[in-house]
């Protein structure tokens, strides 16, 4: 298989999600919607946005969610999706459907766009009190959004809290957070993960 993925965007939870699988999953990243090889990036994706996972038999799969519960159903074993059928698992299916309309698209989306109005990335910016308020409360005592281990939850959560400190969104103001952050940041699969993509950053960069 393979990723196509940007530094630090929101397919490192995909990337993070396959190295704590330990599935063979080449990570290609794309940059200004060309492939790594100089290919057009929309024949791999037709939104022309990331992540896209191409499978062994060439399908794509293009948005993160899926992507994110079929890693994890290559390697049931690990944990990182509840079987299907189990309440378990629709309640990961809520927890991924908030975190991708509500944190990623309708906040995260709109405070990076550059094309967005400045009231529109105010608003924005208005609304992470009463999310961070609501996933404060959904982790609790945990340190896991869905069940007591590591899912593909977490690692999408990670992803998007990593942003809101390049925000300089303050989460001490939600010591539960905070704390789940800094925890999942020393997780090797995410250690790894952030290195790599923090490595071809810093390539583009120089």
């Amino acid at each position: 298989m393979e990723l196509f993925a940007s530094p630090m965007a929101c397919s490192l939870a995909s990337h993070i999600t396959a190295l704590e699988a330990g599935l063979p999953v080449k990570v290609r990243f794309v940059e200004n919607k060309k492939t790594d090889d100089g290919g057009d990036y929309f024949q791999i994706s037709a939104k022309g946005y990331v992540p896209a996972l191409k499978l062994d038999d060439g399908q794509i799969l293009n948005e993160g969610p899926s992507v994110l519960q079929y890693l994890a159903d290559r390697k049931p074993e690990a944990g990182l999706a509840p079987a299907w059928g189990t309440v378990e698992r629709y309640q990961l299916i809520d927890t991924l459907n908030y975190l991708s309309t509500e944190l990623h698209k309708r906040i995260f989306y709109n405070v990076f766009n550059p094309k967005a109005a400045d009231v529109t990335k105010q608003a924005a910016r208005e609304l992470f009190e009463p999310t961070f308020d609501y996933l404060s409360k959904k982790l609790g005592t945990g340190d896991c959004l869905v069940g007591n281990t590591f899912t593909v939850a977490d690692a999408y959560l990670v992803t998007m809290l990593n942003w809101a400190v390049f925000l300089k969104i303050d989460l001490s103001k939600w010591p539960t957070i905070a704390a789940y952050h800094q925890k999942h940041l020393k997780r090797p699969s995410v250690v790894q993960a952030m290195g790599v993509e923090m490595a071809e950053r810093q390539r583009r960069a120089a």
